[in-house]
């Protein structure tokens, strides 16, 4: 007999593409996407109209330099000066040199509340004044692995036609524009309580610069002004402080202006009552922006007819313009109508272009820019992109005609194309924000019925593997042809085809036909003698059970932004009270200690122990030892988290930064010594388990992994850190060794990782078998002679597992079903076989070995104490899930086969969720640890599949080894399972000695139910996760931290559910391959068996 293989992997592949389809849709239908056109404008573009091509760079500018001061959340209100307010708050009436210049001199100066889009984040609002684009939170474009802005921008054009860009102050703009600058002097930003740091910096080179003539563009970007408002708040007397000093440096700066250069001083965005900013209030969107040069830039004072508010994307155009460079080509912005004079004024004009003029080239990029893009992208409505296109090609026949026939501009022309640039605006915004309520309902009610099917599933799992059971060919045929008929139709109707509606259609037939027979067979279980019994599993009783409504908590919790950010510190405090739940449930069954004889009560009330009390001493004993090595790696795990920004008193662990950035040569040694403790621990450790076992014995692939493989690949991790933490200037004689290092040994250890993890693969068998003749007839009363497999394996554990008279049907095909107590009465040999009790845990538990070091090695050397920590806080999970199984068989009261409870199950998704943050990880873009794709590869990628591999498994390796290791919950109660403990298993047979992982062939198609049980209660408690994180962003999609902390927390859930669901596909395939070998090595020793 073997195990049902196919159905297994058919139900799990079905169930995770059903969860896949159904993220799939929501997040189409929820994330803002943009895709982004890497085109670039030149001076070569024709733009004005009737002309043959020619340089526009060539024409002489409005200016010849601009100065950029930039203070970082300078909103509005701090802007703007009140005289009639005698008691003005700290952050008010603290800038009075804005209100006294534009009153002092209107036609050099304006005000302007400026006016972000959200998300109000420093990064992406300098992407939007930069590239006049509108940021959204996805833009799908090549920049993997970097910040970097590779859309057109006004950095990259000024440094196309010659001017010199020196910039200062926050270091983000370093990371944005790579080698982009003449020079640059970037501080760091990280640091919000540091207030001084960034803007003192500044101080100490901004007036120097400006007196010499070695720049044309000098940008300049305060920080702290943001800083106060995340320390403080902007009502609080160090924003008073701040601003005041602020003032200063703009008065300065304009007293050193020259008469052809322009000042532009701006705020990226605002911030809240409380400081914060990221969402989309207005008092987080409104900054403030003030424009002045020495000449007039205005042609009159203050009108009716000026703007309210400036967009910030209108910078862009307007700045190029003035400076006589071409707008980027991705721009959406309007340009400023006010600073360009009107075309009867700019007869005799030294330079620059009339308002008419201004608005006709803004026109002509912008159309040319919705013509690539649609293009491109199909998300614009056909109708909206023809009603534009209409619109322009009237306009442009207007003003050619007007140009031709040399008539004066007209209002109404200019009036048309500020709408026309308007309206293009409009629809790329509301094209590019807006939400999909229908892909987004669709995707919640595919992940509700799949949550809801998957549940099903893990119940009725004995009945979906049985002979009768329903099989996928029905749910699947349903599936094809609902996709097809919606392909059709929309073929039909529309005249293409949309995939996701496709899929849509096909994974909601297949969950509705399954949840039908389900519904239909929802009472009826199979029991262990074959008889059906009516039972309904899904009741409130059933669900509202501890290891249940621990998931229901933390799903509900989902919905809160506080709860996200301290999700690392609560799901260590969950993973701690649900192992402290195991003994008290125990003890409260009176199962924890032996049950003591009252002599009142009459005897055969109570069935007799099926453990001895020594036994259930030990095993309680065992239970309580490694809660406390639970209790001791939770709390040091805690060591190892990182930091929020929104956890300002938070600070991140040491143990982050890679060795080479310490400067404490003692911290260093420290630090590096205990990384190698560690990982020579971790090695240990595992073949110390598999010598235990009786899994180092034999000669295979596996083995010779464990041997070999395994050692080699941590002596290369433990060198390659070695040379990594050597400083470049240590040993300059070495330099070219130590580079070839850097590049070898991460390699190497790669190539080893994927020799190891195939050699597993291809030979997974890790059992020695010896065979000896008989034994003469005057030795029958001797005892039979004992055998050493291995120097490296002790006599007790020979004992325990060499197993010579395990698999009591094999020794029967051998002995032709005569018995002799252990000796051989003919010539036929007997069997012993080293480690076939552990034959499928053994494998698997290496392979998770070997691809922690390997995950490890794309992790800062640091981090190698939190791997050791995870490996042991996996061994008492299993420890204590085994202890507790065997305890729970002490009046027979486990006699559910090998079922494994929610409770294990629910502490491995919590523990792998827990060491996601206890290895530096976040739910957040920012902790993404990009270094990880340049392990092994310090020169950088040709592409992006493999550097986004790396990240990836950087990102997700606790999901990775903990979803791989799952079948090991359904391994370990057998693997240590109670010698000599007759009857304790309800699967086990009288007289027959501990077997442990053999009884797993015994039963087939127990051990088939029970491997997916257990894959679809892992499956179901991820999924679950990923549905209210779903949820939430669909209920909070307007809430302040949406972008801030929900969208990024739906993006982490639904990638780490992906990996998490193919891992565990991983490691339920290996369990299967190891039963094919296990069937093939049965079939070479007992050619007559028909397993």
């Amino acid at each position: 007999m073997k195990v049902s293989r196919l159905p297994v992997l058919s139900l799990l592949l079905w169930l995770c593409a059903v969860y896949f389809v159904g993220i799939y849709l929501f997040v189409g239908g929820f994330l803002l996407v943009r895709l982004e056109v890497n085109r670039t404008s030149t001076c070569g573009d024709v733009l004005q109209p009737g002309e043959e091509p020619v340089d526009f760079c060539r024409a002489k500018p409005r200016f010849r330099k601009v100065v950029l001061l930039i203070i970082d959340a300078l909103k509005i209100d701090f802007a703007r000066f009140d005289p009639n307010n005698t008691d003005p708050r700290p952050y008010e009436n603290k800038l009075p040199v804005l209100e006294e210049t534009v009153s002092s001199r209107p036609f050099n100066s304006r005000l302007y509340p400026f006016r972000a889009d959200p998300p109000t984040t420093t990064m992406q609002r300098i992407k939007g004044f930069t590239t006049g684009s509108l940021p959204t939170f996805v833009d799908v474009g090549n920049n993997f692995a970097s910040s970097a802005i590779l859309e057109d921008n006004l950095i990259h054009q000024f440094g196309q036609v010659g001017k010199r860009v020196v910039f200062m102050g926050d270091d983000t703009w370093e990371n944005l524009f790579p080698k982009k600058f003449h020079r640059s002097l970037p501080f760091p930003s990280f640091n919000v309580k540091d207030l001084h740091t960034v803007d003192n910096g500044i101080l100490q080179h901004l007036y120097t610069t400006m007196v010499g003539d070695d720049w044309d563009v000098l940008v300049a970007h305060f920080l702290g002004v943001d800083h106060c408002g995340h320390r403080f708040g902007p009502d609080h007397p160090a924003m008073a402080d701040k601003l005041a000093q602020m003032d200063e440096v703009i008065r300065s700066v304009i007293d050193r202006l020259q008469n052809d250069t322009l000042l532009v001083v701006m705020g990226d965005h605002g911030m809240t009552d409380t400081g914060d900013h990221g969402g989309e209030s207005q008092k987080e969107t409104d900054a403030a922006i003030f424009l002045y040069s020495p000449s007039p830039l205005f042609p009159g004072p203050p009108s009716q007819s000026e703007p309210d508010v400036v967009p910030q994307t209108d910078l862009v155009p307007t700045l190029a313009l003035l400076l006589g460079v071409p707008i980027p080509y991705s721009s959406v912005g309007q340009v400023l109508l006010p600073v360009f004079p009107p075309h009867e004024q700019t007869k005799g004009a030294t330079g620059g272009f009339s308002q008419l003029e201004a608005l006709w080239i803004n026109a002509k990029q912008v159309n040319r820019f919705l013509e690539t893009y649609s293009s491109m992208a199909k998300d614009i409505s056909p109708e909206s992109l023809s009603k534009l296109k209409e619109e322009f090609s009237q306009l442009s026949s207007e003003y050619l005609a007007m140009v031709r026939e040399g008539r004066s501009s007209s209002p109404q022309l200019a009036a048309s194309l500020q709408a026309y640039l308007t309206s293009v605006r409009d629809t790329c915004r509301a094209t590019w924000a807006q939400f999909n309520p229908v892909k987004m309902a669709a995707g919640l009610a595919i992940l509700a019925f799949a949550c809801l099917t998957c549940f099903i599933l893990s119940e009725l799992s004995l009945v979906l593997i049985s002979e009768n059971g329903p099989g996928l060919k029905a749910p699947f045929m349903v599936a094809l042809t609902a996709g097809v008929c919606v392909a059709a139709g929309q073929l039909f109707t529309q005249g293409y085809i949309d995939v996701a509606w496709c899929l849509a259609a096909a994974a909601l037939c297949s969950e509705l036909l399954f949840l039908r027979w389900a519904r239909q067979s929802r009472t009826i279980t199979v029991a262990k003698n074959g008889s059906k019994k009516f039972a309904s599993w899904l009741t409130l009783r059933h669900l509202l059970v501890p290891p249940l409504l621990v998931p229901l908590l933390r799903c509900a919790s989902l919905l809160s932004d506080s709860y996200v950010i301290a999700e690392g510190r609560v799901v260590t405090f969950l993973v701690f009270s649900l192992a402290l739940y195991i003994p008290i449930h125990l003890n409260w069954d009176g199962l924890l200690l032996p049950p003591s004889h009252d002599p009142l009560k009459p005897t055969g009330l109570l069935p007799a122990a099926a453990l001895p009390p020594s036994t259930v001493r030990k095993e309680s004993s065992t239970l309580l030892a490694c809660l406390g090595v639970l209790v001791g790696s939770l709390y040091l795990s805690l060591s190892f988290h990182g930091c929020r920004e929104e956890q300002g008193s938070c600070r991140p662990s040491p143990f982050l930064s890679p060795l080479s950035r310490l400067q404490d040569a003692q911290l260093k040694n420290l630090h590096y010594i205990l990384s190698v403790c560690s990982l020579g621990l971790w090695t240990y450790l595992l073949r110390r388990c598999l010598r235990h076992y009786g899994n180092l014995n034999s000669s295979g692939g596996t083995v010779f992994t464990a041997r070999w493989i395994l050692p080699l690949l941590s002596v290369c991790l433990g060198l390659h850190w070695a040379v990594s933490a050597t400083p470049e200037d240590s040993f300059r004689n070495l330099a070219e060794l130590i580079s070839l290092g850097q590049l070898a040994l991460p390699r190497t250890a790669f190539l080893l990782l994927g020799l190891g993890l195939f050699l597993i693969w291809l030979d997974p068998l890790t059992v020695f078998v010896k065979t000896r003749t008989a034994t003469p007839a005057k030795n029958l009363s001797q005892p039979p002679p004992s055998y050493r497999a291995s120097t490296g394996i002790s006599p007790q554990a020979e004992l325990h597992h060499l197993i010579p008279q395990i698999y009591q049907r094999m020794r029967r095909s051998l002995d032709d079903g005569e018995l002799s107590g252990g000796n051989e009465v003919d010539s036929r040999p007997a069997v012993e076989a080293y480690g076939l009790g552990t034959v499928y845990s053994a494998p698997l538990l290496l392979f998770c070995g070997l691809l922690g070091i390997g995950l490890l090695l794309l992790h800062p050397e640091g981090m190698a104490v939190s791997f050791l920590l995870l490996l042991l806080e996996m061994g008492a999970l299993l420890h204590i899930h085994a202890s507790s199984t065997t305890l729970s068989g002490l009046h027979g009261t486990n006699s559910s086969g090998f079922i494994v409870p929610w409770t294990p199950v629910m502490l491995w998704s919590l523990a792998a969720t827990q060491f996601f943050h206890a290895t530096g990880h976040l739910p957040t873009f920012p902790s993404i640890q990009w270094s990880a794709a340049f392990v092994g590869f310090p020169d950088g990628h040709t592409g992006t599949i493999l550097p986004a591999s790396l990240v990836t498994l950087n990102t997700f390796a606790s999901h990775i080894l903990f979803a791989v290791s799952c079948p090991l919950l359904l391994f370990w109660p057998l693997v240590c399972e109670v010698r000599g403990s007759r009857g304790s298993r309800a699967c086990g047979e009288e007289g027959e000695d501990a077997v442990m992982e053999m009884r797993l062939r015994e039963h087939p198609q127990q051990f088939s139910s029970a491997l997916l049980q257990l894959s679809t209660r892992y499956l179901f408690i991820l999924g679950a996760q990923v549905f209210a994180s779903v949820c939430a962003a669909a209920i909070l999609r307007r809430h302040l931290m949406v972008w801030k902390v929900f969208a990024p927390k739906l993006m982490f859930e639904a990638s780490g559910f992906l990996v998490s669901s193919v891992s565990l596909l991983i490691g339920v395939t290996l369990v299967m391959r190891v039963d094919v070998a296990v069937g093939r090595w049965f079939k070479r020793l007992i050619p007559d068996a028909s397993r």
